[in-house]
Formats: structure tokens, C-alpha cells, sequence
């Protein structure tokens, strides 16, 4: 069973940085694009970023994050990472990992059907 769970979420002043994590349950990690989504308090779920399965060569990201997040693969650990930086109190948000058979997800109305439970990151002003 394909599930994703996302962890590293937390607490952090403005100008702060996080890295989150999803590992990916089972042995298919490498055939799945991933995503990172998020949801902002009375807003839709948005994507951040993407990255495309294998060896990851294309990543996709949200105008709001460009230059501040990166996403990266470990296909040895099942792992996918979210690091972020300059954090700003607009970033606070519950951040879901997604994952996706085939090209990277560009929106939400492009995401797999696998989603994490999400993990809360806060930013203080």
C-alpha cells in the first residue's frame, strides 16, 4: 500500500528555515513523482513543488517559493525533502506530500492519489 508520511513540520520565527521529510512506504518510491502541497488557513490546497520520479531531473515550483524551497529525492531511503527557507508568516500551513504516477504534478487539479497526513508549520511575525 502507497503511503506517504510527512514529519519536520514545527515552530519557526520569520527569516527561519525547516526541512520537511515524506518517506514513502514500499518498494515502488523511484516509479512515483512527489509532491509537495499545502493549505493555508481558509484557502485551497496549493502545490510548492514537485519533482519528477527516478532520478528527479525536472522539479517544479510555486511562484510563492521560487528561490526560497527546494525539493530533493533520496530514492536509497524512500525519501522525498521539502527545505525551506526565509521563512514568512504567510508560509504557515499544513504541508502535504503527494505522490504521483507519471510527469510531476504543475497544480492540485494534477496530483496522484496518494497523500501524508500532513504536518503543521507555523511562522511567527
Amino acid at each position: 500500500q502507497v503511503q506517504p508520511v510527512e514529519s519536520g513540520g514545527g515552530l519557526v520565527e520569520t527569516g527561519g528555515s525547516l526541512r520537511l521529510s515524506c518517506v514513502f512506504s514500499g518498494n515502488t518510491f523511484m516509479t512515483y513523482s512527489m509532491g509537495w502541497f499545502r493549505q493555508r488557513p481558509a484557502k485551497d490546497r496549493e502545490l510548492i513543488a514537485s519533482i519528477s520520479s527516478w532520478r528527479g531531473s525536472t522539479t517544479y515550483y510555486g511562484d510563492s517559493v521560487k528561490g526560497r524551497f527546494t525539493i530533493s529525492r533520496d530514492n536509497d531511503k524512500n525519501m522525498v525533502y521539502l527545505q525551506m527557507t526565509n521563512l514568512q508568516p504567510g508560509d504557515t500551513a499544513v504541508y502535504f506530500c503527494n505522490a504521483k504516477r507519471g510527469p510531476p504534478p504543475t497544480a492540485i487539479s494534477d496530483s496522484g492519489i496518494h497523500w501524508g497526513q500532513g504536518t503543521q508549520v507555523t511562522v511567527s511575525s
